[in-house]
Parts: C-alpha cells; sequence; structure tokens
C-alpha cells in the first residue's frame, strides 16, 4: 500500500509546480508596439501617438490570469499630435503640463478572462497628478516566447484635468479620448 501512495504524493506535489510554470513575466518589446489615443477637433479626428511607454506582464497565465500584474508607464512628454503648433499647445498646463507631470502610470492586479483570448484589467490609471480606476479590455494572442496584446478604451480627459480653462466645454475638442494600443511583449527568463 506504501508503494501506491508514493506516486499519489509525488504526482500531488509535482501539479503545483507544474500549473505555475504556465505562468509567465512578459515585458515590452518596444520596437513593433504602438500606444495611440484620437482626440476630436471640430468632430473631427486628431490622431496622436506616445512614442516612449514600457508594458509589464508579470505572472500572466492565459487560462488563469487573476494572479497576474499588470505595470504600464507612458512618458506623457513624447506625445507626438504631427502638429509643432499642437505638441507645443498641449505641453502647456492646460494639457498635459510636461512640467510637473512627465509620466502617467496605469497599475492593475485585477485581471480577468472574459472569453477566450479577451480579458480585462481593472486598475488605477495616474495621470497629470489624479488617480482614477480604469478598465482596460485586451486580447492576447501568444506564439512561442512572443505575444500581443491589443486594445482600445475611451478616456474622458476632464477627469484628469486635460483641456482645462477655454477647452472646457467640449464644443471644439471633444471630451472623450480614444486610447488604442497594440502592444508587443516578449517572456522574460
Amino acid at each position: 500500500m506504501e508503494a501506491r501512495v508514493r506516486p499519489a504524493w509525488i504526482i500531488a506535489l509535482a501539479f503545483p509546480m507544474s500549473t505555475q510554470a504556465l505562468a509567465a513575466d512578459w515585458k515590452l518589446d518596444p520596437a513593433p508596439s504602438r500606444l495611440e489615443f484620437v482626440a476630436t477637433f471640430e468632430k473631427n479626428a486628431a490622431p496622436g501617438v506616445f512614442k516612449d511607454f514600457d508594458t509589464r506582464l508579470a505572472r500572466f497565465e492565459p487560462d488563469k490570469p487573476e494572479a497576474a500584474k499588470l505595470d504600464v508607464t507612458v512618458k506623457i512628454t513624447s506625445a507626438d499630435m504631427k502638429s509643432g503648433d499642437v505638441n507645443r499647445a498641449i505641453r502647456g498646463p492646460e494639457w498635459f503640463d510636461f512640467a510637473r507631470f512627465p509620466q502617467a502610470e496605469f497599475h492593475a492586479e485585477d485581471i480577468r478572462r472574459v472569453a477566450a483570448g479577451r480579458y480585462l484589467a481593472r486598475g488605477v490609471l495616474s495621470l497629470k497628478g489624479v488617480k482614477r480606476e480604469l478598465e482596460v479590455p485586451f486580447t492576447w494572442q501568444e506564439s512561442g516566447n512572443a505575444a500581443t496584446m491589443e486594445g482600445e478604451l475611451n478616456v474622458e480627459r476632464l477627469q484628469f484635468g486635460i483641456g482645462t480653462g477655454e477647452w472646457a466645454n467640449g464644443s471644439t475638442i471633444g471630451l472623450g479620448v480614444r486610447v488604442k494600443f497594440n502592444v508587443r511583449l516578449r517572456k522574460e527568463g
């Protein structure tokens, strides 16, 4: 009987290790990754991009993402709207206020699978000195040691004090900003 118990114990001890091995840490592959935003100016799309950002996804297991942690850091000073005049304007205190708030961060420790390959990260976005809870939906495609995380969401700019003063009413520049990301990641280790 003792011989039968040993294999059961070995299997029981090995099982937690095998499931934990499926969880992985991922880091940004910056060259192919994109973080874009689309505002509206007089009801026309006004696209922009953040050229410098970092994404880390720790302990992510696609079938059981509950233990995962997502950290995104964005250098707001890297914002580019493809117009010198607009780029100068968004640096100021009414907009992003580069001098006081050069960086934004999103941290999520609540990641849930909502369907096959589809997830929702609930966390806190810190932008221009304001912290707000935010839900970020994303898709996940993994192939070997590489993965793609893609999604989009709407952010209300006034919740973060972006576009204050004469720009606060939303008549010229819309209040909602669409944020889109296509992030390529590499498995660490």
